[in-house]
């Protein structure tokens, strides 16, 4: 394979215009086509940590990334009268140390501004992918045509379709870790200011939380199943009425919350599922972020993976004549730190919903007990450990 000097991206969320950055730094040529219609705005939180704040420093990016901190220091966990029986600060949850949160939108925001040279495409997708020439690969898409590029890139999510188009369907590489979650704006009728708050029954959890960078609060719906079904794909009326039949009559605000849900702009609803791929190359297709290696959002380190996946990719893209060895590269640098932060779902899973009420009350008693709290950080260091896995090369 010959180098690589031009790209088309599929996605334009956080891990293509993360790509396209780098990609535009190193005199590569970025394409990006994104199905949506326009960039997309608002969202829930997001974290970056450990490795990831390095590689939004070294875009630029850390101050104003800072500057629109969602704000949120506290997590409280009630009963079904509201009534607080532990808290913890957020940055236990995530792991301490180097940790940002900030709204997915305005993270999209700041990454399209970074990546202002390439070329997006909005309302379009990849429809076919050709590579039977070697030299390049012909991409055909809904709305335009054909166009050849040196490699396609998947950074289309959990559900990508340049995965589905370079490698089959998504079943084979999905790992469901028992749950579907979802998460939707609604009003903001407990004034709350800068604290989550956190409502459990066995399995299920309900949460809700404000930040000053955004109109109303998040709500947040997760419960857990050892079957699986299609819920996760189908229309959002049939996912509500879902969340109704498991979380009705729960408790807390939860009735209120499933009300507000109806009428939320940005309702959005999905199964807490993994990617685990042997290759995430095939020719010069490659994946990127989610498309690639998804840890699902109990891990909470989707969005670091995916900035850190797109500095490294373009690094190895621009330092090698041969793009197979590129992207061999890429993968032998990542693998292992997509694996350390797969690695902490189940307990990030079994932490927000324990199974029983048993474990919802040592839970509980667990935080409540700060000596005891502070130990077991001391001896349970796998998140940390998981956000710094990757040593990344000057750029």
């Amino acid at each position: 394979m010959t180098a690589v000097r031009n790209v088309l991206i599929s996605g334009a969320g956080i891990a293509g215009p993360a790509l396209a950055h780098w990609l535009q730094r190193h005199g590569i040529r970025a394409t990006l086509v994104e199905k949506a219609p326009e960039a997309r705005t608002g969202g829930y939180a997001v974290d970056l940590r450990g490795a990831a704040v390095d590689v939004a420093e070294r875009m630029g990016l850390l101050d104003r990334v800072r500057a629109a901190a969602t704000g949120i220091t506290r997590a409280s966990v009630v009963d079904a009268r509201g009534r607080t029986r532990a808290g913890f600060p957020t940055g236990l949850a995530a792991g301490e140390g180097r940790s940002l949160e900030i709204l997915r939108g305005d993270l999209v925001g700041l990454l399209h501004d970074a990546a202002d040279a390439a070329e997006y495409r909005y309302g379009d997708a990849v429809a076919a992918l050709d590579q039977s020439s070697g030299d390049a690969v012909l991409a055909s898409f809904q709305g335009a045509e054909a166009e050849p590029y040196d490699l396609v890139v998947g950074a289309d999510g959990l559900h990508s379709n340049v995965r589905a188009l370079a490698f089959g369907p998504e079943r084979p590489y999905r790992r469901f870790l028992g749950g579907y979650v979802s998460i939707a704006t609604v009003g903001d009728h407990l004034g709350l200011s800068g604290e989550v708050r956190l409502f459990n029954t066995p399995g299920r959890l309900v949460g809700l939380y404000r930040t000053p960078r955004a109109e109303g609060a998040k709500a947040l719906l997760l419960h857990r199943t050892p079957h699986e079904t299609d819920v996760d794909r189908r229309t959002p009326a049939e996912q509500r009425e879902h969340l109704r039949a498991v979380f009705a009559g729960a408790g807390w605000e939860t009735d209120r919350i499933l009300s507000m849900m109806e009428d939320s702009p940005d309702f959005y609803f999905d199964s807490v599922t993994q990617i685990a791929m042997d290759g995430w190359s095939r020719g010069r297709v490659v994946l990127l972020g989610d498309a690639a290696h998804c840890p699902s959002p109990m891990s909470g380190q989707g969005t670091s993976l995916a900035l850190v996946g797109a500095y490294v990719l373009a690094q190895e893209l621009a330092r090698r004549t041969d793009a197979a060895t590129a992207l061999a590269a890429y993968e032998r640098r990542m693998r292992p730190y997509a694996a350390a932060n797969q690695a902490i779902a189940d307990d990030g899973l079994a932490f927000l919903a324990p199974r029983t009420g048993f474990g919802i009350g040592a839970r509980n008693a667990l935080l409540r007990s700060a000596p005891l709290l502070k130990l077991l950080g001391r001896l349970d260091r796998k998140v940390p450990r998981a956000v710094e896995a990757i040593e990344l090369d000057t750029p």
